[in-house]
């Protein structure tokens, strides 16, 4: 079994959600690692090397072998490190904390970040309706304080990007996609999440990355003009 004094580096970017979902399972299990920052607009030959195929952040590098995918790192964090499990040991709940981490990424990712930087109205009507209804789904999953029961686990991970940044991006256009009053389970989960010392600890500062997401939306803004 691997021991946290072996080699381990991150390659990531500061406000990422993928990036974060890591880093909060490496502070779980007590992980020490060097966390190399990465400027995506120019990425460096590191990056390149490690992640030919999309280029993209993060990156896992235990001992020189590198990992893609945030919700692959996770995995393969939680088979080498044993402290602190994040995935159940019950098969059918291990495939069930792997298909609602999935619907996360492919249901509410890309619909949620669309109902906020899309200019056109319709195709925004449209990602509002679709992150609406995977809310709603993923609500109805939620059975207790985590998805995880009274521990956190990888769903919960996962979808640190519903607790953190869907209330910051929502909050550039003043749009009610998540909030108490639609969701209050979900709502209260996302509190009960982000108040743990773990996942504290961990996210970004909020006011620089409402700046930086601002900023992008106004810049999208102006072009359109």
């Amino acid at each position: 079994m691997a021991t946290n004094q072996e080699h381990v580096k991150l390659l990531g970017a500061t406000g990422s959600p993928f990036v974060c979902r890591v880093q909060i399972a490496l502070k779980l299990k007590g992980i020490e690692y060097e966390f190399l920052e990465e400027n995506l607009a120019t990425k460096s030959e590191l990056l390149l090397k490690y992640n030919p195929v999309h280029k993209k952040v993060p990156v896992f590098v235990h001992n020189d072998k590198p990992i893609s995918e945030s919700l692959v790192i996770l995995e393969y964090i939680d088979e080498v490190w044993k402290q602190n499990p994040i995935l159940p040991t019950d098969p059918h709940q291990r495939a069930l904390a792997r298909f609602w981490s999935k619907f996360i990424d492919d249901k509410i990712v890309s619909a949620s970040s669309k109902s906020v930087f899309t200019l056109d109205e319709k195709e925004r009507e449209k990602n509002v309706e679709e992150t609406t209804e995977a809310l709603q789904f993923l609500q109805n999953e939620l059975k207790g304080k985590y998805f995880g029961g009274e521990e956190f686990n990888f769903v919960d991970i996962a979808a640190v990007f519903v607790a953190f940044w869907i209330p910051l991006v929502q909050d550039i256009i003043g749009l009610q996609l998540f909030t108490a009053e639609k969701f209050p389970k979900l709502y209260n989960w996302s509190q009960e999440f982000l108040d743990h010392p773990v996942v504290k600890e961990t996210i970004p500062p909020r006011e620089p990355l409402f700046a930086f997401f601002k900023g992008r939306y106004e810049s999208l803004l102006a072009a359109s003009k």
